[in-house]
């Protein structure tokens, strides 16, 4: 819903200039054409750069979403690159180069102005650069607990705020106008906004299921919004701009802004229209969210009174339906930013978007649990909910599937559908922890270990006997590290799971030995996990709870012939199947077909899939050869989200190859190299092509 009134009132900012002539440029900013405006302050800045005309520009391309052009012209007005000697701003400003950045993908020097914007409230607040950046990346590397997909009924114009009901589909789009007469929304140069409906589950190349737009007396000249319905289906309540007898209506700012209307359906049709009482010409209430029981009602506002920007709210609905006051929902849900779009779970879970609680770039999704009539802190969605873009509009139309709305894909507002498979809200889960000889399975006696999440123990302690410890902790990635005399220290990355009484095991080498294996113990591990992989086929057996072991390595060793080194090499440089090996300074490596992975993700690609399961094949017939599997990003993100992030990549090609092809997992190492050894050198400047090109998996061979 971005570039709407719906979406955000920016002009009530203050520009704090002083009275200039007005230009074609500035009449054509202050009647909201932006699209027109820049094309003539553009041209203005080719005679002479001021202030106003940078900030104008900054303002117009923040407001069309061009994310580049805006972040550029930002900088140069809040570092006050302009020959008039007044450099001060409002600190708004600030904020809105922090956002322009995020998206750009620079969100490291982003949070650098969020901190200065802070500093410069009203009442301070200090913030951590390092700290932030670090959050944020828990957030982009957060294991995914939905999947999503573009849904078929999309178009080329802008689409969102997507509810089921029954068998239809209701939605927003501007898709296109009621009739060749009609007027285009200036701010966008498209259509105004109207509600359409489609069917459910159908063909969408059926020509019978095209969508079509919703009852002409709920759709009017101007724009409707999100809306919801009651459960019955017979009560709508929608956003539309402030009109009387069709005509628009304006505050003293001459801004038109946002009301929630209210239709009944009756035997014939729905009926006229009627404003809420709550709704004032001089505030914007907008995007309605109905309770199950129909018994609240929540939305969003810029009434005055709230914590700053929009706030969401909540109004009673009384028996003889009327309404109570409005309700801000406090501190905890809102901020001095936007909270906007809310969505009540039938579990009475608020769903909302901010760009005021952290997140990956622009607005995210977030969702507060109801425990026991108090909401709880908002929790992030995460990838792929969530992208550096606007995402907005969710709702569920059960318990695990419903819809999203996203403008990361060519500017233009899309409809997601969406799948949740993992438990969105943190819990703590029993997991189990082991110390054991690698070579003869039993515990390790008086092992010191240490578990730790970033710099902080979560555990530390001297075992006995028994090398077995078990802590309530959330899935999160931890390091678990053990020592124990006669022993080489060993330690791992441990990606604990959703899930109670998993175990996972260290194992220890003798000091004339190197190796050392990470196991989990879990029978429903999906393949493609960045975590908690298993090693040598270990299972927990559900009935009893014992650890088994399907391929022990008595097997193992029996598989191995009695070649020498120089025998195995020669066997393997003559054989024609699969991955060939090739040296490269002075090491030897396997030459797989590129691993690539998408944009801040590591799972393994589908096209990848077929590349590991034949180089599995070759490694099966060569069980004496021991590999390194070396990750490598693109230069996109900070060193360390990057060095975190191509680990995951590294652990999940080896997961894969250990889960899927059977490869005993003790036989491969892996690291990640961050973007620390690009193939193209290209910076911070590389194509989408080179990025692509940076991001994969080495084979090396460490024993053969």
């Amino acid at each position: 819903m971005k570039k709407y009134i719906l979406y955000i009132l920016i002009g009530c900012l203050a520009h704090g200039v002083v009275a200039q002539r007005t230009t074609r440029a500035d009449r054509y900013f202050e009647s909201g054409d932006y699209l027109n405006a820049i094309k003539a302050y553009e041209q203005e800045l080719e005679k002479s750069v001021s202030k106003k005309v940078i900030q104008n520009l900054a303002d117009a391309y923040y407001r069309t979403y061009d994310f580049k052009q805006a972040a550029r012209y930002l900088k140069k007005f809040v570092e006050g690159r302009y020959p008039e000697k007044d450099k001060t701003f409002d600190n708004h400003y600030r904020f809105m180069l922090y956002q322009m950045l995020s998206a750009n993908g620079d969100y490291e020097q982003g949070v650098e102005y969020l901190a200065d914007y802070k500093e410069n409230l009203a009442t301070p607040i200090a913030i951590d650069p390092t700290e932030v950046v670090q959050e944020i990346e828990e957030i982009r590397l957060k294991t995914p607990d939905y999947k999503v997909k573009k849904v078929k009924f999309n178009s080329d114009n802008s689409d969102f705020g997507a509810v089921r009901k029954d068998s239809l589909i209701y939605f927003v789009s501007n898709r296109r106008p009621h009739g060749i007469l009609d007027k285009e929304y200036r701010w966008t140069h498209a259509p105004f906004l109207d509600i359409y409906t489609v069917k459910a589950k159908t063909k969408l190349l059926d020509k019978n299921n095209e969508p079509v737009a919703f009852s002409n007396t709920i759709n009017s000249k101007l724009h409707e919004g999100n809306f919801c319905f009651s459960q019955d289906g017979k009560t709508i309540y929608f956003s539309r701009s402030n009109s009387e007898k069709g005509k628009k209506k304006f505050d003293s700012l001459r801004i038109n802004r946002i009301h929630i209307y209210k239709s009944t359906l009756e035997t014939d049709g729905w009926s006229k229209p009627e404003k809420l009482a709550f709704n004032s010409s001089n505030f914007s209430v907008e995007h309605p969210s109905l309770s199950a029981d129909g018994n609240t009602l929540y939305f969003a506002s810029d009434m005055p009174g709230g914590l700053g920007g929009y706030d969401i709210y909540y109004v009673n609905i009384n028996a003889d339906g009327t309404y109570s006051q409005p309700v801000n929902m406090g501190p905890v849900i809102n901020t001095e930013n936007r909270e906007q779009f809310p969505f009540i779970s039938e579990k009475g879970d608020l769903f909302f978007s901010s760009n005021g609680h952290l997140g990956m770039g622009m607005m995210d999704i977030f969702v507060s649990e109801n425990q026991e009539g108090k909401f709880t802190k908002p929790v992030n969605l995460g990838t792929p909910v969530n992208s550096r873009f606007d995402d907005f509009s969710l709702t569920y139309h059960n318990e695990t599937d419903g819809y999203f709305s996203s403008n990361r894909s060519k500017n233009v507002d899309n409809i997601y559908s969406f799948k949740q498979e993992g438990e969105i809200f943190e819990r703590e889960y029993i997991v189990q922890f082991e110390v054991r000889d690698e070579a003869t399975k039993e515990f390790v006696t008086n092992a010191e270990v240490t578990l730790k999440q970033r710099s902080k123990a979560i555990y530390s302690n001297t075992l006995d006997s028994i090398a077995s410890f078990s802590v309530n902790i959330s899935p999160a990635t931890y390091l678990f590290r053990a020592k124990a005399e006669g022993y080489i220290t060993g330690e791992s990355s441990v990606r604990t799971k959703e899930e109670n009484n998993n175990t996972y095991i260290l194992y220890l080498a003798k000091e004339q030995k190197n190796e050392i294996a990470l196991e989990t113990a879990n029978d429903s591990i999906a393949p493609n996990s960045a975590g908690g992989a298993l090693a040598d086929g270990v299972n927990r057996d559900a009935t009893n709870g014992n650890i088994t072991s399907g391929h022990t390595a008595d097997q193992e060793r029996a598989r191995v012939t009695q070649e020498t080194p120089e025998q195995v090499l020669a066997r393997l440089k003559a054989d024609t199947e699969g991955p060939e090996i090739y040296e490269r300074d002075g090491k030897m490596f396997f030459k797989v077909p590129p691993i690539y992975f998408n944009y801040n993700k590591w799972d393994i690609r589908e096209d990848s899939q077929k590349v590991l399961d034949d180089f599995a094949q070759k490694l099966d017939r060569f069980p004496s050869i021991y590999i390194k599997i070396t990750s490598h990003t693109d230069s996109r993100g900070s060193d360390r989200y990057n060095q975190v992030l191509s680990a995951k990549r590294a652990e999940s090609t080896r997961n894969y190859l250990a889960l899927i092809g059977y490869v005993n997992a003790r036989r491969m190492k892996f690291e990640g190299k961050g973007e620390s050894e690009p193939l193209i050198d290209c910076g911070k400047k590389c194509s989408e092509e080179e990025h692509q090109f940076n991001r994969r998996s080495d084979f090396e061979i460490i024993k053969y």
